[in-house]
């Protein structure tokens, strides 16, 4: 299996040194060269499976021979044993023929955790072999740090920096990544917003010399494909629980950076009946804009009670763009400089052929409290804000009522009590037992200003071997 540059530019690279680049030198993201392609048959035969057993059937084509099929089998098995619940992603009904599949059943209560325990123990594992050390450097809206810590603070080969909006995520985000103690542990408060956080890693990335060539960095974010190969999973996962291939499937998606719902896009095209694809956003809806009305244009970032989608440059639409554009990675560069300089559209009959899949929903913060309101007094369940917009997402753009309509959990709701109060609902959504001493243990982190050299400085003095 080899991976190819979406900026058509890059060399194509084997599965490790995918893995340790993230962004490739052309500024692009990696996509495989090829998909695998599974039967219906041979997906049917996966009933049954245990998740970690399903995972690996469905991962493996894309690892290949990088690792042996027993070390990768062990791996998959260590990484989903330390969820809390055997079936690792269980199905909740909430109504006929609609689901929200529970992605927060990991260690540190988001979907994030699916990729990032996984992959700490890939970069041990290749780290390891090639007497390696890394500097790991990512951005994150509120649960990609607090997984990339959980998920990496034990690997011997690696510095972990994770950069947060100072001031713009959850107090139990917040927590989450800056009270694990560890030497290799860094957690930087940027006073920005996401998008200038994930500028200022993508532009490290580009440009590594402030590191003195001493050693490299390596992406956590979703611009690593293995973040994105270990996602498509949990759709396969969800669609055999209830009754795939032989009946297909509509998800929605809550969704900031495009990375989750990709995996489903891929997912189809691996041979998995899907019908429907809904992208749920919130006022920071440059996604649904483009889907519903073919423009891309940034506007002003707005701050929401759904802050993990606060996002206004979606890393991973760069991908998709790449396979809409018949994978001409010279048309993807060019579009995205003229999307830098002001709004773009594309072709109508690329955009028409996206709609085919895709339907896409912006839900304001009032409408979310009022889907965690009407949701719990249905059913007694307490949906997080993110997952409120997937719910309230999927009810306007259902097509088809015959058709099992899927909304990703990708949070639990006791990282975001504020929403939970807002919505006038009085439970208070209690910590898992494993953190519950959460608002006792010690903070550590440090307020920088939205400066990239500043930063950089910072990351040059304090990794290990520095």
């Amino acid at each position: 299996m080899r991976y190819i540059s979406t900026r058509g530019e890059a060399p194509a690279l084997g599965f490790e040194d995918v893995l340790l680049t993230g962004l490739a030198t052309d500024g692009g993201l990696y996509v495989p060269e090829s998909l695998p392609h599974f039967s219906l048959e041979e997906i049917r035969s996966w009933r049954g499976l245990p998740y970690s057993e399903l995972a690996f059937k469905v991962m493996h084509p894309f690892v290949d021979d990088a690792i042996p099929a027993d070390d990768f089998r062990k791996m998959l098995d260590e990484t989903y044993a330390v969820f809390a619940h055997k079936a690792v992603a269980p199905l909740v009904q909430l109504d006929t023929n609609e689901w929200v599949m529970e992605l927060f059943r990991g260690p540190t209560l988001a979907f994030k955790d699916f990729a990032l325990q996984l992959l700490g123990r890939l970069l041990d594992y290749v780290l390891e072999k090639r007497k390696q050390h890394v500097v790991i450097m990512g951005a994150t809206s509120g649960d990609t740090g607090s997984a990339a810590i959980e998920g990496c603070r034990r690997c011997e080969h690696v510095d972990i920096f994770i950069l947060h909006p100072h001031q713009r995520v959850s107090e139990v985000q917040r927590r989450q990544m800056t009270t694990v103690q560890g030497d290799n542990i860094h957690n930087i408060a940027v006073r920005g917003n996401f998008d200038d956080c994930q500028r200022m890693v993508k532009e490290s990335f580009g440009n590594q010399s402030f590191l003195g060539g001493k050693t490299q960095l390596a992406a956590v974010n979703s611009i690593n494909w293995a973040r994105i190969m270990a996602q498509i999973v949990y759709y396969f996962h969800a669609s055999l629980a209830l009754g795939g291939p032989d009946r297909s499937m509509a998800f929605s998606v809550p969704t900031g950076n495009f990375g989750d719902i990709f995996a489903g896009y891929l997912a189809k095209k691996m041979g998995l009946p899907i019908s429907q694809l809904v992208i749920a956003t919130n006022r920071n809806d440059i996604l649904h804009r483009f889907m519903s009305g073919n423009k891309y244009e940034q506007h002003k970032l707005e701050h929401t009670l759904s802050p993990s989608m606060d996002i206004m440059v979606s890393s991973n639409f760069e991908r998709l763009l790449f396979d809409l554009h018949g994978r001409d990675g010279l048309a993807v560069k060019t579009l995205l400089e003229n999307a830098a300089k002001g709004p773009v559209s594309i072709e109508d009959y690329r955009w028409k052929h996206a709609r085919k899949l895709f339907d896409s929903d912006a839900v304001d913060d009032k409408t979310t409290c009022d889907t965690i309101r009407e949701i719990y007094e249905q059913n007694e369940y307490l949906l997080d804000p993110h997952t409120a917009i997937g719910v309230r997402a999927a009810r306007n753009c259902r097509r088809d009522p015959a058709v099992p309509m899927i909304t990703l959990g990708t949070a639990h709701p006791a990282k975001f009590p504020d929403a939970v109060a807002e919505s006038g609902l009085t439970v208070e959504p209690p910590l898992p037992a494993h953190m519950a001493d959460l608002f006792e243990r010690e903070e550590r982190y440090t307020v920088l200003d939205n400066d990239i050299a500043g930063v950089q400085e910072f990351i040059a003095k304090h990794w290990k071997n520095a």
